[in-house]
C-alpha cells in the first residue's frame, strides 16, 4: 500500500516538472536558428526541445533499421537463424538479466524475489536447465517444499540435470525422514554419479542404518576407488563393515561362513576390539586356542580392552585362578603400563586370594584414576585382606559417586553407548566409537558384583566372590553410613 502511494506521488511530481519545464521554455525569449539547403528555420526553445528528442527517437529507429538489415543480409548469404537470432536477442538479454538478478537475490537470502526472478527468466529465456534450478533453490530458501520438488522432478526430464534433481528429492527426503526412499534415491544418483562425495557420503550413512553391510563396502570401495577416502582410513571402516556383516551372518546360524568373515574384520583391522573378540571366538569354535590367544594378545598390545580380557578367559574356561594368573601373563605382558592390564592383574589376584599382589598390581589407580571399577577392586582387596566392615563400605561409598571410568564414545557427538556398534545411536556417523573416558559422565556407578569381569568369580569359596556379597542393596545403606574412610 505505501508503495503504491510513493508511485502514485511520484506520478504526478513528473507531470508537474514537465508542466512547469514547458512553461519555462515558452516563457523564453529567443530561439534556434538552423540554415539547411538555403532554407532557414527558426525554433522556439521549446520546439528545439522537442526536435531534439525527435532526433534521438529517429537514430533509435535508424539503428535498429541497420541492425535488422543486417541480418537480412546474413540470412540471404545462408544463415538461416539470423533474422530469428536478431528478434531473440532483446528476450535473451531481458531473460539473462532476470536470471542474474536471481541468482544474486538467492545469494541475498531473499528467497521470494528469487522465484519472481527465476519466473520472469523462464518467461523469456529457453533454459529450462537453468530456470528450474534456481527456481528449486529459490523454493527451498522460501520454504516452499512442494515447489521446490515441482522444479526438482522437471530437471529430472533431461540427461544433463538428471542428477541434480534426484539430488535435490534425495535431500528434502532426508530432511522429511524418509529414509527409504532416500535411499532408493541415493542409489539413483550414486549410479548418475559415483564419484560425488556428497553422494557417497550420504549412500554410505543409510546403508549402514539400515544394516545393509554388503552394499555400504561396496560404497566404500567406491570411494576409495575415486581417491575420496584414504586407503588406511578404508581400511578400517572395512574392518567394520565386515564385522558388522560377520555379526549378522552369525545370527542365522551360517557357522563356518560367519566364522570365516569374523576373521576377515579382524584381519583387516588387528586393533578393532569387537573384531578381535569374534575372531578369537570363531577359532575356539573351530578348534584353535592358539589362533585365539595369539589374536587377542595382539589386540590387547594395541588397546587393551575388559572385552578382549573375557574372550581371553574363554579360550579355557574351566581352570583354576592359580593357572588363570598364569597363563594371563603372556597377555599382559604385551602392555604392561596400561590402567587396564593393571585392573585385570588386580583382579586376577584377586580370585588366586594373593591380595598384597593385588594392591600392589593396583598401585596408584585408586588415586590417579578414581573411577567406580578401581575403587570397589580396592573394597575387595580390603575385604579380603581382613580390613573391617566400615572401611571396605568407605571405598563403595566413593565407588557410589566416581565416574564410570572409559566406555564407548562418538567422537562426533560424545554420545556413549553401553556396547559397540559399527554406528552411533545417537548422530548415526559410521565408525566413530572410541574406548575412552567420556567427558562428562553422570551415569551411576556399577555394583560391587557386577564390577569385577567374569574372570574372577572363578571358584565358590574364593575371597573375590566374598567381595561380591556386598550387593546393590548394602551399597544403598552405605549413603547413610560413615563414608568418609579413605584407602
Amino acid at each position: 500500500m505505501l508503495w503504491s502511494l510513493i508511485k502514485i506521488i511520484l506520478f504526478f511530481a513528473l507531470i508537474g516538472a514537465a508542466s512547469f519545464g514547458a512553461l519555462e521554455l515558452l516563457a523564453l525569449e529567443g530561439g534556434i536558428r538552423i540554415a539547411l539547403a538555403g532554407q532557414e528555420y527558426s525554433l522556439t526553445p521549446l520546439q528545439a526541445v522537442i526536435a531534439l528528442g525527435l532526433l534521438v527517437i529517429l537514430v533509435w529507429i535508424f539503428l535498429k533499421l541497420m541492425g535488422f538489415l543486417i541480418a537480412t543480409v546474413h540470412f540471404l548469404n545462408g544463415d538461416e537463424t539470423a533474422i530469428s537470432r536478431y528478434f531473440d536477442r532483446n528476450r535473451e538479454r531481458k531473460g539473462f538479466q532476470a536470471l542474474a538478478d536471481g541468482m544474486l537475490a538467492l545469494a541475498s537470502g531473499e528467497g521470494r524475489l528469487a522465484m519472481a526472478k527465476a519466473a520472469r527468466a523462464n518467461k523469456y529465456l529457453d533454459r529450462p536447465d537453468l530456470t528450474n534450478l534456481l527456481t528449486a533453490q529459490a523454493a527451498e530458501m522460501a520454504g516452499d517444499k512442494s515447489k521446490a520438488e515441482e522444479a526438482y522432478k522437471r530437471l529430472l526430464t533431461e540427461d544433463r540435470t538428471r542428477f541434480v534433481g534426484v539430488r535435490g528429492i534425495m535431500k528434502q527426503r532426508l530432511a522429511a525422514g524418509d529414509t527409504d526412499k532416500a535411499l532408493a534415491l541415493a542409489k539413483t544418483a550414486f549410479a548418475l554419479k559415483p564419484a560425488h562425495e556428497e553422494t557417497q557420503d550420504v549412500l554410505l550413512k543409510l546403508q549402514a542404518q539400515e544394516a545393509d553391510w554388503t552394499g555400504a563396502r561396496a560404497t566404500l570401495k567406491a570411494k576409495l576407488k575415486h581417491g575420496s577416502l584414504p586407503r588406511d582410513v578404508h581400511k578400517r571402516r572395512d574392518a567394520v563393515l565386515a564385522l558388522s556383516e560377520a555379526k549378522d551372518v552369525l545370527c542365522e546360524d551360517s557357522g563356518i561362513d560367519g566364522q570365516e568373515r569374523a576373521i576377515e574384520a579382524n584381519k583387516l583391522s588387528p586393533d578393532l576390539i569387537p573384531a578381535a573378540v569374534l575372531a578369537a571366538k570363531s577359532y575356539v569354535e573351530q578348534g584353535k586356542p592358539k589362533y585365539a590367544a595369539r589374536v587377542l594378545t595382539k589386540a590387547w598390545a594395541a588397546r587393551p580392552h575388559p572385552d578382549l580380557a573375557g574372550a581371553y578367559a574363554a579360550i579355557v574356561p574351566e581352570e583354576t585362578p592359580e593357572k588363570r594368573l598364569k597363563r594371563f601373563r603372556s597377555l599382559t605382558k604385551s602392555n604392561p603400563t596400561d590402567p587396564e592390564t593393571r585392573l585385570l592383574l588386580a583382579e586376577l589376584n584377586i580370585a588366586a586370594e594373593n591380595f598384597p599382589e593385588a594392591r600392589r598390581a593396583l598401585g596408584d589407580l585408586v588415586e590417579t584414576q578414581a573411577d567406580a571399577r578401581a575403587l570397589t577392586i580396592m573394597a575387595a582387596v580390603e575385604r579380603g585382606e581382613g580390613a573391617s566392615d566400615t572401611v571396605v563400605k568407605g571405598w563403595l561409598a566413593r565407588a557410589l559417586s566416581a565416574p564410570r571410568g572409559p566406555q564407548w564414545v562418538c567422537d562426533n557427538c560424545q554420545h556413549i553407548h553401553a556396547d559397540w556398534t559399527p554406528t552411533c545411536d545417537n548422530c548415526g556417523a559410521l565408525d566413530t566409537l572410541s574406548w575412552k573416558r567420556p567427558p562428562q559422565s553422570d551415569s551411576a556407578a556399577l555394583s560391587s558384583a557386577a564390577m569385577l569381569p567374569l574372570i574372577v568369580g572363578a571358584g565358590e569359596d574364593t575371597p573375590a566372590r566374598s567381595a561380591a556379597e556386598v550387593d546393590e542393596a548394602e551399597i544403598v545403606e552405605v549413603k547413610a553410613a560413615d563414608g568418609q574412610v579413605n584407602g
